[in-house]
């Protein structure tokens, strides 16, 4: 699995204007290969008279799905170069539309794949991006006399602590980096004097 990737922080949109052809670039953050496609169509059906609406979206951490579409314009100028920008900025989970409008001077084929990819890469810059780390899941069952503090040593030593479950105990799940497992458990062991147990979980990723 990779140990990490960079995702979009937000929706947003960047515009510019090459040789008098407007192109607004919409990014968004897709957990899923259906929504990218429903953001697509949004998008789409937001700019209805532009002349071409291109896409390139990438799900997967590892990039396991990825799509693009010129839309019309000349085969391999507009969703594969947006795709390449998406890729060798190592931006995963996310949808991109180029919205063009188009402004009476053509742009030949090389200026094509300039503007699509150059406005994406535009577009990560101005609208900014986040790194989510792999982490492993693990859940810390400790005593209610106890888990005040352990929550407060948690977050006092950089731990991510995703969720607490108050029940007969006090079960917190925290996200633990896999080379780190060790050493939480010998300091979960010495912070609560034994008291606390850990259970490893599943995988995840969080924000670095």
């Amino acid at each position: 699995m990779q140990e990490q990737y960079l995702t979009v922080t937000r929706e947003g949109v960047h515009e510019t204007e090459i040789n008098r052809s407007r192109f607004l670039c919409a990014l968004a953050p897709a957990a899923t290969e259906q929504e990218a496609q429903d953001f697509v169509a949004r998008v789409r059906r937001e700019h209805p008279t532009a002349t071409h609406n291109c896409f390139a979206y990438v799900i997967g951490a590892d990039a396991a799905v990825q799509k693009a579409s010129d839309d019309g314009e000349p085969g391999g100028t507009a969703g594969v170069p947006m795709l390449q920008m998406l890729l060798r900025r190592d931006v995963r989970y996310v949808a991109a539309v180029v919205t063009r409008y188009y402004g009476g001077v053509k742009l030949g084929a090389g200026g094509l794949i300039r503007a699509y990819g150059g406005v994406v890469g535009e577009a990560l810059d101005a609208i900014g991006t986040v790194t989510r780390r792999r982490y492993r899941l693990a859940t810390v069952t400790v005593d209610h006399q106890r888990a005040g503090k352990l929550r407060h040593d948690l977050r006092a030593t950089g731990r991510s602590v995703r969720d607490v479950r108050y029940a007969d105990a006090v079960r917190i799940e925290v996200g633990l980096p896999d080379a780190d497992v060790d050493a939480f458990r010998g300091w979960l062991a010495d912070t609560t004097a034994g008291a606390a147990t850990l259970e490893l979980g599943g995988e995840a990723y969080g924000d670095a």
